[in-house]
């Protein structure tokens, strides 16, 4: 067993908009019901971003702040009251960086042990860390609320971002007949996911005409929000099911209403703001481990290799645009 510093490095925001900076900062302690892990590896999701410009009031983060929603380590002290742990265990999940819970660009994090899993055992750590975020969010939207099943067909748009190439690889794994918008130049991720490609610039009427024969899609999973949604709504099938992890905008209901379908709106931050349904998001992620090691969820990630010293440019190729897969802070 290691032997655990009473300091630690980390990057924190001191005011909103302003930079990262690295720093020492006091180790933190397991309390009851916590983990200490040893941090290998960070994901960086646009939320993050946003929340280091002050731009996500739906996700409150009081600064001075530690970022980092998603990680991959190594538990190294367990508190009062955890089963399901040991000392060494390689775990990974989304555990901090909102609601005033310290976030993973640090070098150790104590963390609500219901938020964990055991990393699938064939993947990285870089691999893994870039999975809690996206994965929960499509699994609550596809199986918890819309009950995705076999013989369905499944509409994914944005199906080459984060959110969206999960929610492929989920609704693929249940049987479903998975199609994907996305821009021309990521028709090859899509269909590497096992969805056929529809191109974002092709009008909904065509390709529901073209794809269902003027029926809709049983199941749409909006990861755009916007004019997105309201396209979804005109996209579903009579008694199907649209579900939005971006549904924040005033959308008239008129073509959901007409089809008799149903809207559900996710919210993935809640357990972490609330305290409500943790151990739900660890369920989740044992889900996402068995996928993974049957070979049925492989993370796509960016190629490119950042660490807390270069965190700058990680953030910089999420403003831009760039990424091309997820982007993954290594740490320890």
């Amino acid at each position: 067993m290691t032997t655990i510093p009473h300091l630690m490095q980390a990057l924190v925001l001191e005011a909103s908009g302003g930079p990262l900076q690295l720093m020492q900062v006091s180790t933190p302690k397991p309390g009851p019901g916590q983990v200490l892990v040893r941090i290998a590896a960070s994901a960086v999701n646009p939320l993050d971003v946003k929340i280091r410009d002050g731009a996500a009031a739906h996700a409150r983060h009081p600064v001075p702040a530690i970022l980092g929603i998603d990680l991959a380590g190594v538990v190294e002290a367990l508190g009062e009251g955890v089963d399901g742990f040991a000392i060494g265990d390689e775990v990974f999940g989304m555990t901090g960086g909102v609601g005033g819970h310290q976030g993973s660009l640090a070098e150790y994090a104590a963390v609500d042990a219901r938020l964990l899993a055991i990393k699938p055992a064939n993947l990285s750590m870089r691999e893994a860390a870039a999975i809690p975020l996206a994965f929960i969010t499509a699994w609550e939207g596809l199986v918890d609320r819309a009950g995705v099943r076999a013989g369905q067909t499944v509409l994914v748009q944005g199906g080459a971002g984060g959110v969206g190439q999960m929610a492929v690889r989920i609704a693929v794994s249940r049987g479903a007949t998975v199609f994907a918008v996305a821009s021309s130049g990521r028709r090859a991720d899509v269909e590497r996911l096992g969805a056929q490609f529809v191109d974002r610039t092709e009008p909904v009427a065509d390709y529901v005409a073209r794809l269902t024969e003027g029926k809709g899609f049983d199941i749409v999973v909006d990861t755009v929000g916007g004019a997105v949604l309201d396209a979804s709504f005109t996209a579903v099938r009579r008694f199907g099911h649209v579900v939005s992890a971006l549904g924040w905008g005033t959308h008239a209901l008129a073509p959901l209403s007409f089809r008799a379908a149903s809207y559900s709106g996710i919210f993935t931050l809640l357990p972490l703001l609330t305290g409500e349904g943790r151990e739900h998001h660890g369920e989740i992620l044992r889900q996402a481990a068995k996928l993974a090691e049957a070979g049925d969820l492989v993370p796509s990630l960016d190629p490119r290799r950042f660490t807390l010293d270069t965190i700058d440019g990680a953030h910089g190729a999420v403003t831009d645009g760039s990424a091309r897969g997820k982007l993954v802070v290594e740490i320890n």
